[in-house]
């Protein structure tokens, strides 16, 4: 049945994740990079996505490789930090993409900051400190697996992708603003998406549907609320139409907004938010 099956996924999926860790404290070894730095970086790779249609996972997938990659780095230097972002996102693509783009279309974004043979000798890096771990569960796989279950609790199809479009683009927009802030690492991925969801589906709903337990899930919802309302004021998020793609596709496709002006409401939100920890100031 349905149940059954959802939580197979689950556990397969959980198993999985444990071999990846992330965490907000990196940045602790890196004292020449601020939060906001990590903040435009992600801002910039989303935009590079949207430029070149590629799909929402592989910005996930790259994002997760950043993060990860800088656990296990110390002090680098706010020069190389592009270049690690795209070298993360032109890994993500080849893991992702069934077109990725070309070596020469990441030197091109970069304004040819940086040539071919630095991008290869970052991907080698990359690679080695990764440890070839290129398959997490990313925030969006597990959003992806709770809102289809919660879609679908009548019934039919688990995978099916019946997810009513326009709650989707909502909050595929708020956990993109969220993963814009370091703090996001602080929580497990499962549990970001689990709480986004929570913005858009009785908050009961989504604990029976991914088995998290309120006091897993309500950190996360409480830090989560001036994003949410930041994102709220920006109006519906609504589908963009890509030349050559399909539009049923279109959902899958990673799209940017206003995301950096969204953060900057959500510090100023912070600051009338007692008890919202945060690791340094990230303005």
């Amino acid at each position: 049945g349905l149940w059954r099956d959802s939580d197979q996924v689950r556990l397969q999926m959980f198993g999985h994740d444990l071999n990846y860790k992330h965490s907000a404290n990196f940045l602790k070894k890196h004292p020449n990079v601020a939060p906001a730095m990590r903040s435009i970086l992600l801002n910039w790779l989303i935009e590079v996505c949207e430029a070149y249609t590629l799909h929402r996972q592989t910005f996930y997938l790259a994002q997760d490789y950043f993060d990860r990659f800088m656990m296990t780095q110390s002090n680098v230097q706010k020069d190389v930090l592009q270049l690690i972002g795209i070298t993360c996102l032109f890994i993500a693509a080849k893991m992702e993409e069934s077109h990725p783009p070309r070596l020469r279309q990441m030197v091109y974004v970069t304004a040819d900051t940086y040539s071919e043979k630095h991008i290869i000798q970052m991907e080698l890096a990359v690679l080695k400190h990764l440890r070839w771990q290129l398959t997490p569960e990313t925030p969006l796989s597990w959003m992806n697996l709770f809102f289809q279950l919660s879609a679908n609790s009548n019934g039919s199809d688990l995978l099916e992708r019946q997810f009513p479009l326009d709650f989707y683009l909502q909050m595929t927009r708020l956990l993109d603003l969220c993963m814009l802030s370091i703090n996001a690492l602080d929580f497990r991925y499962e549990v970001l998406a689990a709480s986004v969801l929570c913005y858009f589906v009785p908050q009961e709903r989504v604990e029976a549907v991914t088995g998290l337990p309120k006091h897993v899930i309500q950190p996360c919802v409480t830090w989560m609320a001036p994003f949410a309302q930041s994102a709220s004021r920006f109006g519906k998020e609504t589908l963009k139409d890509f030349a050559g793609k399909k539009i049923e596709d279109g959902h899958t496709i990673q799209t940017h907004t206003d995301y950096l002006t969204m953060l900057v409401s959500v510090r100023r939100a912070d600051v009338w938010m007692p008890g919202c920890h945060s690791h340094r100031s990230e303005s």
